[in-house]
């Protein structure tokens, strides 16, 4: 039967479990700031009741420990809408970089690219002002000025692509430095929480373990898997193991097709793998490999459709010293034009003599301004692909802004589901102020009647020696 000793054993069981609760309550308050502290709250026990004589006698509470507020369901979406849109904005940047150096608004330094449409209608004028006077030297040297500025352009334009490209090329291979790091960390993290937590909530662990995911998964694309004893599996999105068990395998880099490279362990490229796996990651190296690319190609077909459309007309003509029209624009080395790779880099204006202009139709004398005029109405013809010049250029300017708008709206809303999933979990596991307020509250009133049940009893035990004497009881 119950005994004043399981009394009071019950009153001692109610205190340490109240005084328990109380420094998870004070836990909470003080890292009610902390980046991802998860909250936690107290859980109760009932403990093995005695049993006597057919009667059951309950021998009070205990707390079990304490349990973080977190749902996996929500950290795991949480993990992939965190490299969703952390992929999306580092492609973002780039995009609106490359847009920039195309409308003038980063100001001087983007002229190079944002004057080719005028470039090309400024270089085609050149011709049309030369039908004037076919054989005036100072309009035959406005075109070859007119045609070093458009090569020029092109130059530079092609040059501040490459550079951001190589830009984008050194930040990647910081972001996997950075990577790597995180999973030498969550390795770590792994081992610690299997030999002190493999079957249960590993608190601020876990909180550790799930902010270094978080931390990663703004860099890359990545897979998580629990494991047993409460460890963690990590791989890309394709299956490249990460991090197994308390072992991290590093991304490395090399250099391919003169840009880097990444491999996994096993040394194989991952490096598509890791473009279409999202993060900031797979944003840059998506810029870095299909976007900046595709303006280029656009960029080259287009200085390759104007210089040979227009050597093509020159050698069409008679110049002034009655010879067939020489190459207007050739490579930089003075090696003719074959091929639009890499052109818009490397187009030059080979010519030097302008009287080499052909202005007259072959076999015509020097006032003839037939080609000149011929030449003059490329301006309006299909010769790049079909289409004008300077519509060619106008599309490609259009087409990267209509990407640059897609990517935006993607992100924003990428933005507004993790702002969504952020405040959900905030929800659940973040610290609330006056909830803890309020749980303190509680716990001080039932630790003060634990408290006063030791009076109660002492007074119980007092009267009891006194052989029923009555004594003041309070």
């Amino acid at each position: 039967m119950a005994t004043a000793s399981t009394a009071f054993n019950i009153a001692q069981g109610a205190l340490d479990a109240d005084q328990a609760a109380l420094d998870i309550v004070a836990n909470n308050t003080a890292n009610v700031n902390t980046p991802g502290y998860t909250r936690e709250v107290a859980v109760w026990e009932q403990n093995d009741s005695v049993s006597f004589n057919g009667l059951s006698f309950g021998t009070g509470v205990s707390m079990t420990g304490p349990q973080s507020q977190r749902s996996r369901v929500l950290e795991q979406a949480m993990q992939q809408q965190t490299q969703e849109a952390s992929g999306s904005s580092a492609r973002l940047d780039a995009l609106n970089q490359m847009q920039a150096l195309f409308s003038g608004a980063t100001g001087t330094s983007s002229s190079a690219a944002s004057g080719i449409g005028t470039d090309l209608s400024s270089f085609f004028q050149s011709f049309a002002s030369l039908e004037a006077s076919p054989a005036d030297d100072a309009l035959r040297q406005s075109v070859l000025s007119a045609a070093g500025t458009l090569a020029s352009d092109f130059n530079g334009a092609a040059d501040q692509l490459a550079s951001q490209r190589e830009s984008l090329d050194e930040e990647s291979g910081s972001v996997v430095e950075q990577a790597n790091t995180l999973l030498q960390s969550i390795a770590q993290v792994n081992l610690q929480i299997e030999s002190q937590s493999p079957n249960a909530d590993a608190g601020s662990l876990e909180d550790q373990r799930q902010q270094d995911l978080t931390n990663l998964s703004q860099l890359m694309g990545i897979r998580t898997v629990t494991t047993e004893n409460n460890g963690l599996t990590v791989t890309t999105m394709n299956g490249a193991l990460l991090v197994s068990e308390g072992q991290a395998f590093d991304v490395t880099s090399g250099m391919s097709g003169g840009v880097t490279h990444f491999f996994d362990s096993g040394g194989n490229d991952i490096t598509a793998d890791l473009t279409s796996g999202g993060g900031q990651l797979g944003g840059i190296l998506t810029a870095r490999d299909q976007d900046i690319p595709q303006v280029e190609t656009a960029l080259d077909s287009l200085a390759y459709g104007v210089a040979t459309a227009v050597n093509t007309q020159n050698a069409a003509g008679t110049d002034l010293n009655g010879n067939p029209g020489a190459a207007i624009f050739t490579l930089s080395d003075g090696s003719p034009i074959t091929s639009p790779t890499d052109l818009a880099a490397n187009i030059a204006v080979g010519m030097t003599d302008p009287a080499e202009i052909a202005a007259a139709a072959s076999g015509a004398g020097s006032s003839s301004d037939s080609n000149a005029v011929a030449m003059a109405a490329l301006e309006n013809g299909g010769i790049v692909n079909g289409i004008s010049p300077t519509n060619a250029f106008a599309d490609m300017v259009t087409s990267l802004g209509s990407l640059t708008s897609e990517v935006t709206s993607e992100n924003t809303a990428q933005q507004a589901g993790l702002t969504q999933l952020q405040n959900q979990i905030g929800a659940l596991s973040g610290v609330n102020l006056n909830d803890e307020a309020a749980s303190l509250e509680t716990l001080e009133q039932s630790y003060q009647a634990a408290s006063k049940l030791f009076t109660v009893l002492a007074d119980v035990i007092s009267t009891a020696l006194n052989l029923g004497v009555e004594t003041a009881f309070s």
